[in-house]
């Protein structure tokens, strides 16, 4: 199984979903949003499998300290933007694999999904 890991290396959530996989000795690939950006395409395929709401953080500090007309009147394509320019914006993790895509980390949907 090919697995993509994308988030944040100091977040704390993204340390608990390496460390479940590793303890199962799950191999995946880790991109780190903070050196290796975001990229635009993935983002836009994320929302349309997932939703806006799903992958689009609003309750982080990057998203609240947003200007009111940054904040008002999110779309698909402004979310978009929005993440790729404040990667901290998206929900971590994101995890593609061979059957989908997770968005957060919650232990029953990736056991069901990775085991």
């Amino acid at each position: 199984m090919t697995i993509h890991f994308y988030g944040i290396p100091n977040c704390d959530t993204v340390k608990k979903a390496r460390k479940w996989l590793d303890a199962r000795g799950i191999e995946y690939a880790f991109h780190d949003y903070k050196k290796e950006g975001a990229d635009a395409g993935k983002l836009a395929g994320w929302v349309a499998a997932k939703g806006v709401d799903t992958v689009l953080n609003r309750r982080g500090t990057t998203f609240r300290k947003l200007p009111e007309a940054d904040k008002a009147g999110i779309n698909d394509a402004k979310a978009v933007v929005l993440m790729e320019a404040n990667p901290s914006m998206i929900k971590r993790p994101v995890v593609e694999h061979d059957g989908g895509l997770l968005v957060g980390f919650n232990q029953m949907e990736w056991e069901a999904a990775l085991s």
